[in-house]
């Protein structure tokens, strides 16, 4: 600290030469002058340091004990400036800078949010949008409070929210609803049924009566477990049977075999570019877009149009609102070409096998795969066959007991 003050005050190393140097040492003690760094060149010769604004007291001082004060040199910030008293353009330059700076630091430049997991930052900046709160609001002026009331009450899945402001910086915390745990529904008459044709490996029912067991075959739409659970009188009773109805619950395991098919036309348009390109330059700040050089005004019946933006960033990587945007407009014309039937036949059968996967669900497996591919029509047909491992139960309403 005491060195940021003797720069801000300004420091001179001085060269005091006389008889009895050590006299004016003794008078400046007395008169509570601070000195330091004092260094003996010779008997009659010492150099020290001291503050700016005690030269005019040391210098009568060192005409009382008759010693003669050499200026070697100056340090701080009253010396820096003095640099630049005659270059009047800076002087403006600078007090127009620190009056600029000081009055867009009370403006919001950078809004961050942070605390969401589910709800994307895309829908809550939007929220903010229509809240008023965007790069380029005074800060100040924000009801913080009121904003995050606001925030809770247009967006849904928040159960808190808090504005924080800091200098140019808004920071934005939300914490999400904690969603209630589903209940598991046990009401109604439902079966575990087929959703598709295989032979069964595994079988666990939970609620209600298998009706088949490992290695059957079943059909899409077969009854595995039934919801009408039948209930035996007692051993050499001749009661009859006994039938109540209750939800089903259970999984089931069959190797099934998929056949999916996808398809793509064996020619495609291209764009083939002529050459002729525009650029349109422009500025954004603070969400408000000056077009700096170019036309927009394009004459061409097909172009296709590229925006490249420059965005500022802070040191730390922050973005700020300000960026440098081109707009690159390009002339093509189309061109109808053969499309490579080896990359369209790799491409189809990675779009099966994503559909495949879907179908069988996290738990299933592929055991084997095999794809065919022919072409008719103008259209390339790959045909997937697949072997599979997945569990095929679904829950559907059961018939009533009347």
């Amino acid at each position: 600290m005491r060195r940021l003050m003797n720069f801000l005050r300004g420091m001179v190393i001085l060269r005091l030469t006389g008889p009895f140097p050590e006299r004016l040492i003794n008078l400046c003690a007395q008169e509570g002058i601070d000195f330091w760094a004092m260094e003996w060149l010779d008997e009659n010769t010492v150099r020290l340091t001291t503050r700016r604004h005690t030269l005019a007291r040391l210098r009568e001082l060192a005409r009382k004990a008759g010693c003669e004060m050499e200026r070697e040199a100056s340090r701080g910030l009253p010396d820096f400036l003095g640099r630049f008293r005659t270059r009047y353009a800076f002087l403006v330059g600078l007090v127009f800078a620190l009056c600029a700076v000081s009055f867009l630091s009370r403006f919001v430049l950078v809004i961050q949010v942070s605390g969401n997991q589910e709800i994307p930052s895309a829908v809550i900046f939007s929220q903010l949008r229509q809240l008023g709160v965007r790069p380029g609001v005074y800060g100040p002026g924000l009801d913080r409070k009121q904003l995050a009331q606001e925030l809770l009450v247009r967006q849904e899945g928040l159960s808190w929210a808090a504005l924080n402001l800091y200098g140019t910086r808004l920071e934005v915390i939300v914490r999400e609803e904690i969603k209630t745990p589903e209940r598991v529904d046990e009401t109604g008459h439902f079966d575990i049924v087929a959703q598709a044709d295989g032979v069964i490996t595994h079988i666990e029912p939970e609620l209600g009566d298998a009706l088949v067991k490992d290695g059957d075959v079943v059909a899409k739409g077969d009854v595995l477990i039934s919801g009408t659970v039948t209930m035996e009188p007692p051993k050499y009773s001749e009661l009859p049977n006994r039938y109540y109805q209750t939800h089903a619950r259970g999984r089931v395991w069959a190797r099934t075999w998929r056949f999916l098919t996808a398809a793509i036309p064996v020619e495609t348009a291209v764009k083939e570019y002529t050459g002729a390109e525009k650029s349109v330059w422009s500025l954004n700040f603070l969400g408000r877009r000056v077009k700096i050089f170019g036309k927009t005004s394009i004459s061409w019946a097909m172009y296709d149009k590229i925006t490249t933006v420059n965005q500022a960033v802070l040191p730390g990587g922050e973005g700020l609102p300000l960026s440098l945007n081109r707009e690159t407009f390009r002339e093509y014309t189309p061109r109808t070409v053969e499309v490579d039937r080896e990359a369209a036949q790799a491409l189809l059968e990675e779009q099966l096998l994503e559909q495949l996967n879907v179908l069988i669900g996290e738990d299933g497996t592929v055991e084997s795969t095999q794809f065919a591919a022919r072409v008719s029509g103008g259209r390339l047909e790959v045909t997937l066959t697949a072997q599979c491992l997945e569990e095929i139960g679904e829950e559907r309403p059961g018939t009533e007991i009347g």
